[in-house]
């Protein structure tokens, strides 16, 4: 993958067209600020794009998927007989 700064491109426009996927780096931070692709790539990167965003709004968590289930009246119930069954169960070894 060939890079080029930001600096290159404003000075050298046409060179993106000469490559189909271009690095563009800040040299004096040393960092990737993003890609230059060329447009025949475009609807394969925005289906793909899509793709991740949809699995990672799929996933729900469990803590979500138990709680759309609970009945909140009954939540301090189910605690006391947790705790009852624990004091039953170590009663009988009297």
């Amino acid at each position: 993958m060939h890079q080029i700064s930001i600096s290159e491109i404003q000075r050298n426009l046409h060179t993106l067209n000469d490559f189909d996927i271009i690095e563009v780096i800040d040299k004096k931070r040393n960092k990737i600020k993003g890609y230059f692709i060329e447009s025949k790539y475009a609807s394969f990167v925005e289906e793909l794009s899509h793709k991740i965003t949809s699995k990672n709004t799929d996933k729900t968590s469990l803590r979500g998927i138990l709680h759309t289930y609970a009945n909140i009246d009954k939540m301090d119930e189910e605690d006391k007989a947790w705790k009852q069954q624990i004091l039953k169960k170590y009663s009988s070894y009297d």
